[in-house]
């Protein structure tokens, strides 16, 4: 039965990289014959499956042949190909084998046997060094085929092949480890944007023209979340918000899985609090909402839904605008729960982990609430969400901060900057929307898109005029000489 790939000739399929089914090494495009669409085969010398990574391998034709090479000659197999050589004491190759050329003199004679000889020497070595490099690229190969596999590389494949199916061009894209030194100049710490306990991140220029986060992440031991990190990577990738971090794609091929993410060049809201940098409250609640408005569309809207798992100050971005841009919601493998969920392994940081998961092992959406109550918290007082240097009653700031409303004494904890923006009406609402977000049972704090209502009401109360909401981030940041 004529089958081929797609609808395109082999020179448009070619520019595609992500969708382009020739992935082997040493494969060839052939335009279909028999309608629109091409084939993918293995280049002369090899045989196999053209449409994996490595699928191509090599023909050693010495050992599937009988008579590769003619009369006497010894056969060396070379990638793609065999070389015949003369044994010791023969110099020419003919048709029937290697033979001696006669010559007219001992001096002569002298000079073919040294020519010959120095022939002989070169050619093997030349032999012995293609061997060896191709040993050793099919060794690289193997490890890198390995690696794909381990960290669910096939699966990732299967599910690119079927979504493509389904949805025509795919985003996504599946790197090589070339690709990726080339943008990173191997990786150089020069280009490190920051360190943390998923991974380091790297900033990357691509072949394309496009800056980009290089993230060199964690994964998990276990063997079932190894084998379905790149599926779920993928299902990531099909987030779509403007308030979150689009996931470009990954590398598998590789001992330490890498993501790539879109840049974001402002640094990050933890960055903006505790940094030289003022900014006002209006300023601050612009951020928040937007960061809130992107939880609730993953809680609510993307799916299968994602529960972030480490909602804090420096997980949320900033641009050029000081719009916030949720990230690291895709930094390690995911694993389904009962309500067919998908939750980050989990990585909660000290000060904003949910004190109900730390009792039951069961992480949730209302998981992500109480985290990000915390970062409003940051928001209203600059404080740090855990602070081991402060006396330990004022330690975190979800327990200082509830205990000051029990106390009536919240005004104390609003930072001195923006207390002439936050009044007690305004002041009284961040309180109540507080204590239910940091209730101990998740049950009875509020979902994510009634925070963000929330966070919207308290900026109407605020700033009266729609131009007056939108003009914030650009007339209300001050950095200190």
């Amino acid at each position: 039965m004529d089958w081929a790939v797609g609808n395109q000739t082999c020179e448009v399929a070619m520019g595609n990289r992500a969708t382009y089914a020739c992935a082997s090494n040493h494969s060839v495009c052939v335009n279909s014959t028999n309608g629109p669409g091409y084939l993918c085969k293995c280049s002369p010398g090899y045989r196999g499956n053209p449409y994996i990574p490595d699928g191509c391998q090599d023909i050693d034709e010495c050992k599937e042949q009988e008579h590769p090479c003619p009369g006497d000659t010894k056969c060396q197999n070379i990638p793609g190909d065999h070389l015949c050589i003369c044994r010791s004491g023969r110099l020419f190759i003919t048709g029937s084998g290697c033979e001696i050329k006669a010559a007219p003199g001992v001096g002569t004679s002298f000079y073919v046997l040294i020519g010959g000889t120095s022939i002989g020497v070169v050619i093997v070595g030349v032999a012995l060094s293609c061997t060896y490099a191709f040993q050793e690229k099919k060794r690289l190969a193997a490890i890198k085929k390995r690696y794909f596999k381990q960290h669910g590389g096939l699966l990732l494949f299967e599910e690119m092949q079927s979504r493509q199916g389904r949805q025509g061009r795919l985003s996504f894209t599946l790197f090589t480890k070339e690709e990726l030194d080339e943008a990173t100049n191997k990786f150089d710490e020069r280009h490190v944007l920051g360190k943390g306990g998923n991974g380091t991140v790297y900033r990357g220029e691509l072949k394309d023209g496009r800056t980009v986060a290089i993230k060199r992440c964690k994964v998990a031991d276990d063997e079932r979340q190894r084998r379905e990190f790149g599926k779920e990577v993928l299902i990531l990738s099909q987030v779509n918000h403007r308030n979150i971090v689009k996931l470009y794609g990954c590398c598998l091929e590789v001992e330490v899985p890498i993501l790539v993410y879109q840049f974001i060049p402002n640094g990050t809201l933890y960055q903006l609090l505790h940094g030289d940098a003022t900014t006002s409250f209006a300023v601050r609640l612009k951020i928040a909402h937007e960061a809130a408005e992107a939880l609730a569309y993953l809680h609510s809207t993307a799916s299968p839904p994602v529960i972030h798992g480490d909602v804090k100050s420096p997980n949320i971005l900033l641009d050029r605008d000081y719009a916030a841009k949720v990230s690291d919601f895709g930094a390690s493998a995911l694993a389904p729960t009962d309500e067919a969920h998908l939750v980050t392994l989990v990585q909660g940081t000290c000060g904003y982990l949910d004190p109900e998961y730390m009792q039951t092992c069961r992480l949730t959406d209302k998981s992500d609430v109480y985290s990000f109550e915390v970062v409003i918290l940051e928001l209203l007082t600059c404080r740090k969400a855990l602070s081991l240097v402060a006396p330990e009653e004022e330690r975190s700031l979800a327990a200082c901060f509830l205990a000051a409303a029990r106390d009536g004494r919240l005004d104390a904890l609003v930072d001195e900057r923006i207390k002439g923006e936050v009044n007690g009406e305004v002041l009284d609402l961040v309180a109540a929307m507080a204590k239910r977000c940091l209730e101990m049972s998740g049950d009875r704090r509020p979902s994510m898109r009634e925070v963000a209502e929330e966070i919207d009401r308290v900026r109407k109360l605020m700033c009266r005029s729609a131009a007056c909401l939108d003009d914030v981030a650009h007339t209300s940041i001050v950095i200190f000489e």
